[in-house]
């Protein structure tokens, strides 16, 4: 399988570029994945922004039911939805003025990772920012 992220833009992304991460598909259901990651992201720091339907207070933090009800600005776009539909995830994070896009472990869509790379937009695809940001030191 193809890399789709090197180590220097994961870095650049976990570093430069992310200080506040909207995390699409984020609830209160702490047995989600992205209920965990989002965990590690403040820990580590970083403001997260829950957006799912339901636009639920997540950790202490306002939800927004879509990328574009959230009236800041959004530094990365992190990404806990089915492949069939992140692509739209992605278009709309390109249109929100995202500086990054990052798709968790087993998001896969390609012709969305040309579209945003080819908008200036950096991405990393399959893998996990709770599992690379340890790893920075």
């Amino acid at each position: 399988m193809t890399s789709y992220g090197d180590d220097a833009t994961v870095r650049d992304i976990l570093t430069a570029r992310g200080d506040t991460w909207a995390v699409v598909g984020l609830s209160t259901n702490t047995a989600r994945a992205a209920h965990g990651v989002a965990r590690v992201l403040q820990r580590y720091g970083k403001r997260i922004v829950p957006v799912h339907p339901k636009a639920e207070t997540v950790l202490g933090e306002r939800g927004y039911s879509s990328l574009a009800e959230i009236p800041f600005e959004v530094d990365v776009v992190d990404v806990f939805v089915n492949s069939h539909l992140a692509g739209e995830v992605a278009d709309q994070a390109v249109t929100a003025g995202a500086k990054a896009v990052w798709f968790q472990l087993g998001v896969v869509d390609e012709a969305a990772y040309e579209r945003t790379t080819a908008a200036g937009v950096a991405m990393v695809m399959d893998r996990c920012p709770a599992i690379e940001i340890p790893l920075l030191g």
